[in-house]
């Protein structure tokens, strides 16, 4: 869940599982966040929806550690 101000600047993520939360200050986070965002379609029963999410690394990890195919894994070699 993201939190913005009166200027819609990011100030904060908060992790929709476990409620963790990270202020942003100056566009700079100490923690990393997923965040998700799903329109669903015509073929769903969310039709016209938009789900939106964040989660923290910690709760990312428990969720996909429960996949039956593993997450695909790429490495940068430069940052």
């Amino acid at each position: 869940m993201r939190i913005f101000d009166k200027e819609q600047k990011l100030i904060k993520i908060i992790c929709n599982q476990c409620g963790t939360s990270e202020d942003v200050d100056g566009g700079l986070m100490k923690k990393e966040f997923v965040s998700v965002e799903k329109e669903w379609g015509y073929f769903s029963d969310k039709d016209t929806q938009i789900h939106r999410f964040d989660l923290c690394e910690a709760c990312y990890d428990r969720l996909v550690a429960g996949f039956c195919y593993p997450v695909e894994l790429e490495r940068r070699l430069e940052l």
